[in-house]
């Protein structure tokens, strides 16, 4: 067998632990396998509870809050297993979840990162926004998921049934081999959160790894806990993020050219949410732009090696255009 440590990031999360915590415990408590709690610096009763509640829970006190990136990085150094299992705080699992993971990794040496099927916690027959059944990006860096495009979200009626090789897999659930991780010096602490397993994926992608979304196991997903849809600092992450993700790994040749079209398409986005009254979202793609090209030269100097052509894309055409023009609505 191998060993599991099932890591819960934390922050001023003590609602969300004593919801979600009893769940992960429950099903996850084996000879094999380990739970901690990776605190990012908490100022609410987190940790207390945590000890006085789950007394089998190891807990890791990060020295400050940052972010998703940057609080698994650190943690995870402080831990010994052969996969790291990141579980968002606000996620229920199911009673098979672990062992049917572990089993692909022992039968499959070459892939390194599963996603579970992901499912909506408040609206259990659905698919979740952050991963549903695995992650795709298309030509222009536009991430989609089987069971998810844009606020399309799918209804489960079994029709992504199948283990499939995917893009990316959602940081909401993450299960990735430790040595792996290690290898690629884990997330990349520029991005805070959102968007960073995408880049770790690609990355992983590039250095011949592979990443698989596995149905037989599955979890429940609340989705924006922590910072929801309707806050604009999500909306600049996401979009500053998805540019430092197309720098950092797009193949030379194809880099220009999407970067330029990206800032024509986030225009006409922007022009969406303030057609949407939310001009706070237009800004925060303004901003998001701004810091991306005052940054541009030192995320290019991250870029990782790259083959001469997109080998790793599922779709080169533009999600973009495939949703809003043609009206494809499911994937």
């Amino acid at each position: 067998m191998l060993t599991v440590a099932v890591v819960i990031l934390n922050w001023n999360g003590r609602k969300l632990l004593e919801q979600f915590l009893p769940s992960i415990v429950n099903y996850s408590t084996n000879e094999y396998t380990k739970i901690y709690v990776a605190d990012n610096a908490s100022t609410d009763d987190s940790i207390s509870f945590i000890k006085k509640t789950f007394p089998t829970v190891s807990i890791i006190l990060n020295k400050e809050n940052g972010g998703y990136a940057k609080g698994y990085n650190d943690a995870l150094k402080n831990i010994n297993a052969d996969v790291f299992a990141l579980v968002n705080s606000d996620i229920e699992v199911t009673e098979n979840w672990i062992t049917p993971v572990v089993d692909y990794f022992l039968q499959q040496p070459e892939v390194s990162i599963i996603q579970p099927k992901i499912k909506d916690f408040k609206n259990k027959e659905y698919f979740e926004y952050a991963g549903a059944a695995g992650g795709f990006i298309d030509s222009y860096g536009y991430p989609f998921c089987r069971g998810r495009i844009f606020d399309t979200v799918e209804k489960d009626q079994n029709q992504y049934e199948n283990t499939k090789k995917i893009f990316w897999a959602s940081g909401a659930c993450f299960f990735v081999r430790t040595s792996v991780f290690m290898q690629l010096n884990g997330f990349d602490e520029s991005f805070f959160a959102h968007q960073e397993e995408i880049d770790f994926c690609w990355r992983a992608y590039n250095s011949g790894h592979q990443v698989y979304y596995l149905p037989s196991s599955e979890v429940y997903h609340v989705g924006g806990a922590t910072l929801n849809e309707a806050n604009p600092k999500k909306t600049y992450l996401n979009f500053r993020n998805s540019l430092y993700t197309l720098t950092k790994n797009l193949p030379k040749n194809k880099l220009m050219y999407v970067i330029i079209t990206r800032l024509i398409l986030d225009g006409i986005a922007g022009l969406k949410f303030l057609f949407d009254k939310k001009p706070m979202h237009l800004l925060a793609i303004l901003k998001a732009h701004v810091y991306f090209y005052s940054n541009f030269f030192k995320v290019l100097n991250k870029r990782s090696e790259t083959p001469n052509k997109i080998t790793n894309y599922y779709d080169r055409k533009s999600i973009v255009y495939q949703y809003f023009i043609k009206k494809k609505k499911i994937f």
